[in-house]
């Protein structure tokens, strides 16, 4: 279906590609080594597509979008590589992570790199709305991944905070890819309102459905271990959900396992995720969000772009991987 979604900017999309492999060019070894095995792993590329499809669904996609588009990627590679050292994980798109293949000092200093150059292409934009907006969100990014390392752990997170810690991580840089890009393109502030709303709702049924797939996603299809959420001790929505709506006892187990950072009774949790309806639930708050990017999506006129965005929403509730 990614494939069909991405028809609509597929020249554009090819030159971001290629932008990205020439950006990620460098005279020391090493951070042109892990930047190219990042590059290398794949992914579905979604926040810079979906800043394409914005511009495409407003006007002309042109070189200032692609160049952006690159950005919004290098910031993403950035918070992974630094995610993955944080959380200890050792497979991500069913390879070894960055830091298992080269150490986490690497991981760490090649994720500085991504970051800078994200910078240095944000000031060839020549717009001081873009680089205030993306340093803000990288900001707000940088604080979303501190507070999950607070909350990790802590089986007392409410669903309010759980929502901001994912809106502020993933969310906000969906959000970003659409305003930012319509920015470029002129538009007025209604626009960059519904934009930014489009992607910040886009965002969060994603990670709603990311964490529905730790539990019960097929590891061959996430390219991602089952239970890892567990592993690194993050009370996201299906367990905050189990916790409110089990036995005192079966809170209990989940709660022990939270405050450990232990899967060794993974079985056990999925059941109770599943029996208490906070699978169920994630799945619903995720068709929720889905629902709010459809509504604003219909505000505007009909393009391929537009047709791709809708078919952008359904793919974030429906996708296995």
């Amino acid at each position: 279906m990614i494939n069909e979604i991405r028809a609509s900017v597929e020249a554009e999309f090819a030159k971001v590609n290629a932008l990205i492999v020439d950006q990620l060019h460098s005279d020391v070894d090493m951070v042109e080594n892990v930047g190219q095995y990042i590059v290398d792993a794949g992914g579905k590329r979604l926040r810079p597509l979906l800043a394409l499809l914005a511009a495409a669904s407003v006007g002309e996609v042109t070189e200032k979008h692609i160049k952006f588009a690159a950005i919004i990627e290098f910031i993403h590679t950035a918070t992974l590589l630094h995610d993955d050292v944080v959380d200890i994980s050792t497979l991500r798109r069913g390879r070894p992570t960055a830091n298992s293949e080269f150490g986490n000092a690497p991981s760490v200093l090649v994720g500085d790199f991504l970051y800078t150059r994200a910078f240095q292409l944000m000031v060839q934009l020549d717009d001081m709305r873009v680089l205030k907006l993306m340093a803000d969100v990288t900001n707000l990014i940088a604080e979303g991944e501190v507070m999950q390392l607070v909350r990790a752990g802590d089986p007392d997170t409410t669903r309010e905070q759980y929502f901001d810690v994912i809106t502020r991580k993933t969310a906000i840089l969906f959000a970003a890819a659409c305003e930012g890009a319509v920015m470029l393109s002129g538009e007025n502030d209604d626009t960059l309102k519904r934009m930014h709303d489009i992607g910040l709702n886009l965002g969060i049924a994603f990670q709603l459905i990311d964490d529905v797939l730790d539990y019960e996603g097929d590891p061959e299809t996430t390219g991602k271990n089952v239970g890892d959420d567990l592993n690194e001790g993050k009370p996201t929505l299906p367990l905050i959900h189990a916790m409110s709506h089990c036995t005192p006892d079966e809170a209990a187990l989940i709660a022990d396992a939270l405050r450990t950072k232990s899967a060794d009774r993974l079985s056990e949790i999925i059941a109770l995720a599943d029996s208490s309806g906070g699978i169920r639930e994630t799945r619903n708050a995720a068709v929720e969000h889905c629902e709010r990017v459809t509504s604003a999506l219909a505000e505007l006129s009909s393009s391929p772009a537009k047709l791709s965005l809708e078919k952008l929403a359904e793919f974030s509730i429906r996708r296995e991987s």
